[in-house]
């Protein structure tokens, strides 16, 4: 029985070494490829990426609205929001009716154009004030802001035309006491405002193509939003695409430059060695010391660029000028390594110059390396441009970028926080997918790794 197990146990093992001859053999990057694709947090990071950059360069493309056009019918609307426009009359002055009504009421349907209320006179009132809020009131009697004011017991109506939006507001008409203090009787109402539009407005915004099409009464639908307005009207979609031209631009153009600077650098400084190794390290230190924000105010100043200006280029400048030494330094850790590999001395004995030795064995064996830095120093830039916009220090409106808009929808995040969710969001998914397939791609070079699996 012991005979006929090791005879079965060889025969596993020769098959398993035949196996392993027949494997073919595989590069350093063919090796590297196949580890990556196994990688689907990696591959999906990557795919992100891919997908942000067809955003950014095909998306105003296919969605060409201007993201500077405002639509003042649509101001701060969420997405998916009722479109639907009542096709009304144009606006003509409120003929008030004669008569008198028991209550606080609507004299004519509620709409953007405007909401006209009557009223009876209130019990002892020798006046009374109407207030909007767009809130229900409750027994704290706050009632909103003060809309109109009337002394005399003879004036029981009021037209509102200030600034309506489609939605739901509460007026209220409180009775003003001798000395023009609001009293505590008061009357409330509940109004449903509906979006309208006129014929000539259809015409102008493009959403019929003659006034045959339409008549009074019917309902048309507005232009398309599909991730909403901002507070000036203005388009979501359309900004977010071009900011993502200015935040991508600033966090590929920038890393791959200061990259560069810092490859060549740490790699003339390793393979020089000694003295001069050990300055131009110091000069890096001394450039890891120099702070950031202060050198982008100097460069700002220096540039001419005023308050509320865009500072792009200077942003530029000082990433390039200041985030080099990060790279530098891992190049020449890795330079330091290489140089004391046989094949380097072996084209030293064969006469090979300093730059064929750096630039034709040294660097090439650095690039895993450097392709792992950059996919990391790429979300580093996009982060510091957004927080330099958000603090006023980067790209100024109306230019768009993701860190200049989360400035903006921060003012108004409570009552319309998509102006602030989706260019924030877009900023953490880009700075995720940029870090994992950073993550990727050292898991994927890094030849230890392959020695543990």
């Amino acid at each position: 029985m012991t005979g006929i197990a090791a005879a079965e146990f060889a025969r596993q093992a020769s098959t398993e070494h035949a196996q392993t001859l027949s494997r073919p053999s595989l590069s350093y990057w063919q090796d590297a490829r196949i580890r990556l694709q196994s990688n689907r947090r990696a591959l999906v990071s990557l795919f992100i990426v891919i997908s942000l950059l067809i955003l950014t360069l095909l998306g105003p493309v296919l969605w060409s609205v201007n993201p500077a056009a405002q639509d003042l019918d649509q101001i701060s609307v969420p997405p998916g929001r009722d479109r639907s426009a009542l096709v009304v009359a144009e606006y003509t002055p409120w003929v008030i009716p004669a008569g008198t009504v028991a209550e606080l009421q609507l004299a004519d349907t509620a709409t953007t154009q405007s909401v006209r209320l009557q009223w009876a006179g209130l019990p002892g009132a020798y006046g009374h004030r109407v207030y909007r809020n767009l809130y229900p009131v409750g027994p704290e009697r706050a009632y909103g802001i003060p809309l109109g004011e009337f002394f005399d017991n003879s004036t029981l109506n009021f037209e509102d035309r200030l600034d309506l939006r489609p939605g739901t507001y509460y007026y209220s008409v409180v009775a003003l006491a001798e000395n023009g203090r609001p009293g505590t009787v008061a009357e409330t109402l509940r109004v449903d405002v509906r979006r309208t539009t006129t014929v000539n407005e259809a015409l102008a915004q493009g959403l019929v193509g003659s006034a045959a099409d339409i008549a009074l009464g019917d309902s048309l639908q507005v232009a398309l939003h599909p991730l909403g307005t901002d507070y000036l009207g203005r388009d979501m979609l359309a900004r977010l695409m071009e900011g993502a031209r200015v935040s991508l631009f600033i966090g590929i153009i920038a890393p791959f430059i200061y990259v560069l600077m810092g490859v060549v650098y740490g790699a003339v400084s390793g393979f020089a060695g000694g003295k001069v190794d050990q300055v131009m390290m110091r000069f890096a230190d001394f450039v890891v010391a120099l702070p950031f924000l202060l050198f982008m105010i100097l460069f700002k100043i220096a540039f001419g660029i005023g308050p509320g200006e865009s500072g792009i280029f200077p942003m530029l400048i000082a990433m390039i000028v200041l985030l080099w030494p990060a790279t530098a330094r891992l190049v020449r850790g890795q330079i330091l390594q290489i140089r004391e590999q046989g094949y380097v001395e072996a084209s030293k004995l064969l006469g090979a110059k300093s730059s064929y030795l750096i630039f034709r064995h040294m660097l090439p064996n650095t690039l895993g390396v450097v392709l792992v830095t950059l996919t990391f120093e790429i979300p580093r830039a996009i982060f510091t441009e957004a927080f330099l916009s958000f603090i006023g220090m980067g790209v100024a409106p109306p230019t768009p970028s993701w860190g200049s808009m989360s400035n903006e929808g921060i003012k108004t995040m409570l009552n319309t926080p998509h102006e602030l969710i989706f260019p924030a969001l877009l900023i953490s998914i880009t700075v995720l997918a940029f870090n994992l397939l950073g993550d990727g791609l050292r898991d994927a070079l890094d030849a230890r790794m392959r020695n543990t699996e």
